[in-house]
């Protein structure tokens, strides 16, 4: 065998195929939303093959759920069979993530499947250390439960390989910004020192949604689409990442003392947009509805079929009751979904004797409350926080809209 000098990966993450949102139906009767991951899945697989990598890396969560729908599997099946009849030498290896993984241990998973086609190694329990003798390559595969195992199994390289590569899914801690409201509940804690990073040629990383380098030669590569709660968390935090577009995949080469990383983008069925927030103080409901009509109006091709957000802070609810919610109703209509955030002014009040304060909201007196009770093994205090102030803050706008 020769020396390989160098080893392309393709490095995908976060399908979450199934995933559905919103109502609105295609032609064949599936979620639009759900359609929309499965042709980001597709256009994804048109990438990979025209880049033509030595190995195929998917570090978990290929569905959104442990019971995916039909046409999610059938369509999951097809995409990854044509993926190995475009490459039929190049090695596919799937991981399972947190939403891939049944709470019981015997509930089988439907990544099985993928084991039915040649060359495609579906990694779904334990960790599986894979070895590819032509490429000079080993790639240990530790999926969602095997990061949960105690103890938790020992992250390291394979001696006497040239080529050592690390496949997992989970949340490596410090790697998160302290606004967990767009990030993927459920997921492993794994500590930066389990890794290892620095001993690896390359750590592909699964669950957080936006890609990130988390040291030089360690990534996450982020979801093929907006398959969250809340896009908009994702579409700030892409931008302060900087990446001009926010969705797609990895295309790592591996050299001789370093990984190159090139940020593959895909084109998006259609735009999120979060757009400018509007200041309600004072305001009265003809204005506001005047500003609101001003930005949706300064959208470039138009609001039909986008998903857009408008935030309009600081909006009583007599002024909310007076906007006109038939232009808004219309806007839903156009939009795949058009969502008027609404959001009262934060209310003020007198503490003790001429001292000024400020009343506690409710979602903080929840918030207050989730960060002291007692909680579940295996369940993550800052993600039980995140999602609880985000169901309040969401009845909380059905409210003010009516």
């Amino acid at each position: 065998m020769g020396t390989v000098l160098i080893v392309k990966l393709a490095h995908l993450a976060d399908l979450h195929l199934g995933f559905r949102q919103y109502t609105r139906q295609t032609a064949q009767g599936i979620n639009q939303r759900e359609a929309d991951v499965a042709n980001a899945f597709r256009r994804a697989v048109d990438g990979v093959v025209a880049a033509a990598p030595d190995v195929v890396l998917v570090a978990g969560d290929i569905f959104h759920t442990v019971r995916p729908t039909n046409p999610a599997i059938l369509d999951s099946f097809n995409q990854f069979r044509r993926l190995h009849e475009a490459m039929p030498h190049v090695p596919i290896i799937v991981i399972a993530g947190n939403h891939d993984t049944p709470r019981s241990v015997e509930t089988g998973t439907i990544l099985t499947l993928f084991e039915a086609l040649p060359n495609i190694h579906a990694i779904v329990r334990g960790p599986t250390r894979l070895s590819f003798e032509d490429l000079d390559l080993s790639v240990l595969c530790v999926p969602d439960q095997a990061i949960r195992a105690s103890p938790r199994p020992a992250m390291e390289p394979e001696p006497g390989t040239r080529w050592n590569v690390l496949v997992t899914h989970g949340e490596v801690a410090g790697v998160v910004p302290g606004d967990r409201s767009f990030v993927e509940y459920g997921g492993a804690l794994v500590e930066p020192g389990d890794l290892h990073a620095d001993e690896w040629s390359y750590v592909a990383l699964g669950h957080y949604h936006v890609a990130q380098q988390v040291t030089p030669n360690a990534w996450y590569a982020g979801s093929l689409e907006y398959v969250s709660t809340n896009p908009w968390g994702e579409l700030g935090e892409a931008a302060r990442l900087g990446w001009g577009h926010p969705k797609g995949w990895l295309l790592a080469t591996l050299r001789e003392g370093n990984a190159a990383v090139e940020f593959m983008p895909i084109e998006m069925a259609r735009r999120h947009l979060d757009l400018s927030p509007i200041d309600g103080q004072g305001l009265e409901a003809a204005e506001l509805d005047a500003l609101i009509t001003q930005r949706v109006d300064g959208i470039a091709d138009g609001v039909d079929d986008q998903v857009i957000r408008q935030v309009v802070t600081n909006v009583t609810r007599g002024v909310a009751r007076e906007l006109n919610h038939a232009a808004i109703r219309d806007l839903k209509v156009r939009a795949l979904h058009y969502h008027l955030d609404i959001r009262r002014p934060v209310v003020h009040q007198e503490v003790g004797v001429a001292a000024p304060g400020q009343r506690r909201t409710l979602d903080e007196t929840v918030a207050d409350y989730l960060a002291r009770r007692e909680l579940t093994p295996g369940v993550e205090r800052d993600a039980l926080v995140a999602l609880g102030k985000h169901y309040l803050e969401q009845v909380e706008r059905e409210q003010a809209e009516g």
